[in-house]
C-alpha cells in the first residue's frame, strides 16, 4: 500500500518527503519495524516513542510518523497533533477496513462486561451465527482462543484481529471497551453497530483521576456508535444520554422508568428469572446465573440483541441455555462439606455484589480472601475492606497483584477499613497461605470465597510474574484429583 492510501483519513500538519512509498506494514514498537514498514511514534507514560524512531529506520522504516519534525532521519516524516488517533487510523485502513465486515458490539462499564460480551456470544451462537469475541478472559475466533493482554488491544492489534475474524466468516463481533481504550484511541476507528453501558463505580482512578472524567471517558462510545444502550438506573445515566451521538437510544433497568424494564425479580442459587417489558410486551426470562446483577447483565445482553435487529423472543430463549463465565461467582467442586467460589470481584462494588449474592443462599458462613492491586487506585483499598468486613463473616486479608508496592503496606491499607468492621480477620500476606489458611478453616456449608483474581492464571509480583491458577490451587491443597 502507497504511503499517500495509507494517511487517506490522518490529519497531518506537514509532511517531509515522498508519499509514494510502498508500506509493508505498520509497527510502533522498534524492535518489531520491519523493511519498508511506517514507524508510529506513540508518547506513553513510561517512555517517548520519539526516542525510538532513529532505531526504526535502522531497522528499515521507511516512514515516521511523529508529533514533531523527525525529518533529520533522512525518511519521510509525517507530522500529525495525535499520533495514538493516527495509528488508529491507519490501522484501519491498511487491513481494508475489517470492522465494516460484520456487525460490531461494543459494552463498556466498570462490572458486567466480561459476562454480557458471553451471554451475546451465546444468544448469537444458538442461532447458527459466527460470532468473535474481544475480552479480559480472551479473544475468541470461532472456537480458536487467543490470549489477551489487555482488556481492549491496541488499535493495531484489534484490527489485525478484525481482519482475522472477517475472514473466517464473522458475521458478529462483540467486545469489551475499557475506559484506557476509548481515552487512548484505541477504538477510535471503530464504528460500533451498537455501544452498550453496564454501570460505573469507582475504579481506575489512578488514570483517570476523578470520577468525572471516568465517566466522561465512557461517553466516548457514544460518539462511535450508531445506536446506544444505557443503564436508567445508574446515576451516570443522565450524562451520557446527554452526550450520545447516536441514531437511537435503548434505556433499560428495573427501578427506574425506561424502555426495557424488569420486574417480578426472583433470585436462587441456580440463577435468576424475572419478567421484561418492552416493545409494550412481557416476556419471561431465565438465566443460570445467581445474583441481582445478573439481571442487569442480561437486561444489558437483550438490549444490545434487539438494537441489532435479533427478535426479543429470540433473545429470550437464547439466554434460558446461557452459561456462566471463568472466574465470576465460579464454583470450584471440592467435594467437600463446605464451597469454594472465586470470583474477579475487584472493586468495591464488584466485591459488595458477589458477598451479596453468595449471602443470598449460603447456609453457613462466607470466608473471604481478598486483597487489593498494587500500582492501582488506592482510596479504594480501605473500602472493599469495610465491604468485606460488613458482609462476611470472616475475612482473610492478602495479596492481588501488588506489582511494584510492598503487600504489606497494601494490606495494611485494606485492613483500615476491615477494622471497621465487627467480622473477624486474619492476616496473611502470602496469597498461597492464605487461601490454605480459608481451606483449613472451612466448615459444613461454610462457602470460601477467593475475590480479586478470577480468570487470571497468574500473579504479578515486584520483580516476577508466576504461575497461579486458583482453581489449580484449591485442588492441590484438598489434594483433588482431575481437570
Amino acid at each position: 500500500m502507497k504511503l499517500a492510501d495509507l494517511l487517506v483519513d490522518v490529519e497531518s500538519k506537514n509532511i517531509i518527503g515522498g508519499t509514494q512509498l510502498n508500506i509493508t506494514g505498520i509497527a510502533f514498537n522498534s524492535m518489531e519495524v520491519r523493511p519498508g514498514n511506517a514507524f508510529v511514534c506513540i508518547t506513553g507514560f513510561k517512555t517517548d516513542g520519539h526516542k525510538y524512531a532513529a532505531d526504526a529506520v535502522a531497522r528499515g522504516a521507511v516512514a515516521i510518523i511523529a508529533e514533531r519534525d523527525m525529518s533529520e532521519l533522512g525518511v519521510t516524516c509525517v507530522i500529525c497533533d495525535n499520533t495514538r488517533l493516527a495509528l488508529a487510523l491507519m490501522s484501519a485502513t491498511f487491513y481494508d477496513h475489517p470492522e465494516r465486515k460484520f456487525k460490531l458490539i461494543g459494552i463498556t462499564g466498570t462490572n458486567g462486561k466480561t459476562t454480557t460480551t458471553y451471554l451475546i456470544k451465546s444468544v448469537l451462537e444458538s442461532m447458527g451465527k459466527r460470532v468473535g469475541l474481544i475480552g479480559t478472559n480472551q479473544n475468541m475466533i470461532g472456537a480458536e482462543v487467543i490470549p489477551s493482554q489487555h482488556t481492549t488491544p491496541d488499535s493495531l492489534e484489534l484490527m489485525q484481529l478484525f481482519s482475522q475474524m472477517a475472514d473466517k466468516g464473522a458475521d458478529y463481533v462483540v467486545m469489551e471497551v475499557s475506559s484506557h481504550s476509548l481515552v487512548l484511541d484505541r477504538v477510535a476507528a471503530c464504528r460500533f453497530d451498537v455501544g452498550a453501558f453496564t454501570n460505573i463505580t469507582q475504579d481506575h482512578l489512578d488514570f483517570h483521576e476523578t470520577m468525572e472524567k471516568y465517566i466522561a471517558a465512557k461517553g466516548i462510545l457514544y460518539t462511535i456508535s450508531k445506536s446506544g444502550v444505557v443503564n436508567r438506573d445508574d446515576e451516570a445515566s443522565d450524562y451520557l444520554l446527554g452526550v450520545s451521538k447516536c441514531d437511537k437510544m435503548l434505556t433499560y433497568g428495573i427501578e427506574k422508568e425506561c424502555d426495557m424494564r424488569a420486574s417480578n425479580v426472583a433470585l436462587s442459587e441456580k440463577g435468576i428469572s424475572f419478567d421484561v417489558t418492552y416493545d409494550n410486551k412481557k416476556f419471561g426470562v431465565e438465566l443460570g446465573i445467581p445474583g441481582k446483577f445478573s439481571v442487569y447483565n442480561a437486561l444489558t445482553a437483550l438490549s444490545c440483541l434487539v438494537s441489532v435487529g435479533i427478535p426479543m423472543e429470540d433473545a429470550v430463549a437464547g439466554l434460558r441455555n446461557a452459561r456462566g463465565v471463568k472466574g465470576r461467582i465460579e464454583v470450584v467442586e471440592t467435594g467437600k462439606d463446605f464451597s469454594v467460589i472465586i470470583d474477579y470481584a475487584h472493586t468495591p462494588d464488584g466485591l459488595y455484589n458477589v458477598i451479596s449474592t453468595i449471602r443470598g443462599f449460603c447456609k453457613g458462613r462466607i470466608i473471604t480472601v481478598f486483597g487489593c492491586g498494587g500500582d492501582r487506585d488506592k482510596t479504594k483499598r480501605p473500602k472493599m475492606g469495610r465491604i468485606a468486613a460488613a458482609l462476611s463473616d470472616y475475612c482473610v486479608v492478602t495479596s492481588d497483584n501488588p506489582r511494584s508496592e510492598d503487600p504489606e503496606q497494601i494490606v495494611e491499607q485494606v485492613v483500615e477499613g476491615v477494622k471497621d468492621g465487627n467480622c473477624e480477620y486474619t492476616v496473611v500476606i502470602n496469597r498461597f497461605e492464605a487461601i490454605e489458611f480459608a481451606l483449613d478453616h472451612a466448615k459444613k456449608n461454610d462457602i470460601v470465597l477467593l475475590a480479586g483474581k478470577g480468570h487470571e492464571t497468574y500473579q504479578i509480583l515486584a520483580d516476577r510474574t508466576i504461575d497461579f491458577d486458583e482453581r489449580e490451587i484449591v485442588r492441590k491443597l484438598l489434594n483433588i484429583q482431575g481437570d
